[in-house]
């Protein structure tokens, strides 16, 4: 796989206004308890997916969910994306662990996520 290609989408965050409440809903969907479970974020593994529920739209002040692409090379793609008309929303920074996140506006003002591990 070339740095360019994309492995997906992986990982989507929904804001939730009450963490608690979104998570009993999101466990029963799931039929499984969150595999991470913070005042701060929750978070499932699913099928090969990571769902995360965030209180207030977290920092980045999340309005709707955010899918994020998974890419090799998240400086490249941000690179790639902005030349094809993006823009930058949230440039890339670590999230810990060494997880890179950064988010894009399309020209119509959709986010679209971009995380590399």
């Amino acid at each position: 796989m070339n740095d360019s290609a994309t492995q997906g989408i992986k990982t989507v965050l929904h804001p939730v206004s009450d963490i608690n409440k979104a998570k009993a809903v999101y466990a029963a969907l799931l039929g499984m308890q969150p595999q991470s479970d913070a005042p701060y974020y929750v978070g499932f593994e699913a099928a090969g997916q990571h769902i995360g529920l965030v209180p207030g739209g977290g920092p980045q002040a999340m309005t709707s969910p955010v899918s994020y692409w998974h890419v090799a090379d998240i400086e490249a793609k941000l690179a790639e994306v902005t030349a094809a008309g993006a823009t930058i929303k949230e440039a890339a920074h670590d999230v810990g662990g060494g997880r890179l996140v950064a988010t894009v506006t399309d020209p119509d003002g959709n986010v679209l996520g971009l995380l590399q591990d």
